[in-house]
């Protein structure tokens, strides 16, 4: 703990107790013996958020063990998996989820006044990057997500950096609206605001309105934001499309508490960050790879350019690669789990892009996405999409149309009551700021929501291409099998 942090001040609130920072202390303090007691090496933890999960996350690191944060809304399949392939030998679970073990005993074991099971499993010792502190694991297309290894050092840096860049901002209350097991809360959302001194307040999920991956009642959502009045909030885009909705329609606006709303996990539109402004939600658009600890660039206030991600966080580098690819350097990942290969000095992260002339970063587009229609022209589904989500009747949209005439997309709107004739109207807004080559000409209605649980979107909001082409394939005259590549996220 910094010598500058009071002690008795407040680090966690879950809206019926608080915790300072000594208790925090005392409280992982005694779960890392408890967890060296039982030799533990590799430890998971499958819970909503809580003051017990920021409690076994410095656990595992004052102990030195390996933290392996898994999404409750992981399957069954995906958890299985990621248990395997860390050699976990530990989990720290809810005692109604233990019952998914119900060969294994149940240990009882109490955290921050929380009951929890601990569960001991056979494992063995995988091999793993040197130093990894913490695995987290990227929600794919397929039920064997990626295990990215990251060191503690790698991510101490970059929640240094967040504390250094929003120092102006003296932000004293975050409140935490996204999984702890997603990287970008536990390190911008967590880990940040506790080195800074500022209190997390750590409902649990639902209370928030956040049910499973992506059910959002942004009524209910902000009714605590109200209640709590926090300094800052992280918010995936179509969390922050929805709020703006309800505060449009209900007459009402953000309360004056906030400082800033950090917006991040896919694009987000320069319509939907002005019409947040106009609401009163500082929202300020940032970009980040799992591989480099979360978070690279993010827009704030005095360095801000709406439709841009930001400029470089101060442990980051970017650079342009030559076919126009986003590099990344700084607080790098040592590798995959599984791999032997180290992460190279400079990391390509997939995405397209551009730096311009005073350093602020523009996302193109993922560069395997690229698709390049009937006629020749090259057109990214990422830009059609945000002009599209950029309209107050769409939620979600998946443009597709490689190799065919004409771009098709799939819609999913912001109120299920929306007739065809709002989609319709959207879609003409949108297609109005295009060129036409990038305009939709034809769409169809999703046939199930964007989530995890439907396996049509990724924990971040993104669509999975694939499975949402072949939900679809029918209605939009084309091949399900065509030139979508099974990798895309």
């Amino acid at each position: 703990m910094s010598g500058r942090i009071n002690p008795s001040a407040a680090a966690l609130d879950d809206g019926k107790r608080r915790w300072t920072f000594a208790e925090l202390d005392d409280e992982a303090a005694r779960l890392a013996q408890r967890l060296r007691a039982v030799d533990c090496r590799v430890v998971a933890t499958l819970m909503d958020n809580s003051p017990a999960w920021v409690v076994a996350d410095r656990a595992a690191l004052q102990a030195g063990l390996v933290h392996v944060p898994l999404p409750v809304f992981f399957t069954p399949e995906q958890i299985g998996h990621a248990l395997g392939a860390a050699g976990v030998d530990t989990v720290l679970t809810l005692p109604a989820l233990a019952a998914r073990w119900p060969q294994v005993p149940a240990i009882e074991c109490a955290v921050a006044g929380q009951p929890l099971a601990m569960l001991r499993l056979p494992a063995r010792p995988v091999p793993m990057a040197a130093g990894t502190a913490k695995i987290t694991f990227t929600s794919g297309t397929t039920g064997s997500p990626k295990g990215v290894c990251l060191s503690e050092a790698a991510m101490q840096r970059v929640a240094l950096a967040l504390v250094q860049a929003m120092e102006p901002l003296d932000i004293r209350r975050h409140l935490c609206a996204l999984p702890f097991a997603v990287l970008l809360e536990n390190i911008a959302g967590v880990m940040a605001p506790l080195l800074k001194g500022a209190t997390c307040v750590t409902l649990p999920l639902q209370s928030l309105g956040l049910s499973g991956s992506s059910s959002f009642d942004a009524e209910r959502f902000h009714e605590v934001v109200v209640a709590q009045q926090p300094n800052s909030i992280i918010l995936l885009p179509q969390m922050l499309r929805a709020w703006a909705g309800h505060l449009i329609q209900s007459g009402q606006r953000a309360p004056d508490s906030l400082r800033l709303v950090a917006v991040g996990g896919a694009a987000v539109g320069v319509k939907l960050i002005h019409r947040a402004r106009a609401l009163g939600i500082p929202a300020y658009e940032g970009y980040g790879l799992s591989e480099g600890a979360s978070v690279q660039t993010l827009n704030l206030p005095g360095s801000d350019r709406p439709g841009a991600a930001g400029r470089a966080l101060p442990h980051a580098q970017i650079r342009i690669a030559q076919d126009g690819e986003i590099e990344v350097a700084g607080s790098l990942f040592g590798g995959y789990l599984g791999s032997d290969a180290a992460a190279p000095a400079w990391w390509p992260s997939g995405d397209l892009g551009r730096i311009d002339d005073e350093g602020f970063l523009h996302i193109d587009g993922r560069k395997k996405h690229l698709l390049i229609t009937a006629f020749g022209r090259n057109v990214s589904p990422e830009w059609v999409e945000t002009a599209l989500r950029s309209e107050n009747a769409i939620a979600q949209a998946v443009v597709f149309g490689d190799a065919q005439p004409a771009l098709s997309a799939v819609l999913w709107p912001l109120r299920p009551d929306a007739s065809d004739a709002a989609l319709q109207a959207a879609v003409d807004a949108a297609n109005a700021a295009l060129p036409d080559y990038a305009r939709v000409r034809s769409w169809v209605r999703g046939r199930a929501a964007f989530s995890v649980e439907a396996g049509t979107a990724t924990a971040n909001g993104r669509p999975q291409r694939v499975t949402v082409l072949q939900l679809h394939a029918d209605a939009l005259g084309m091949t399900a099998a065509s030139s979508i590549d099974p990798e895309f996220s």
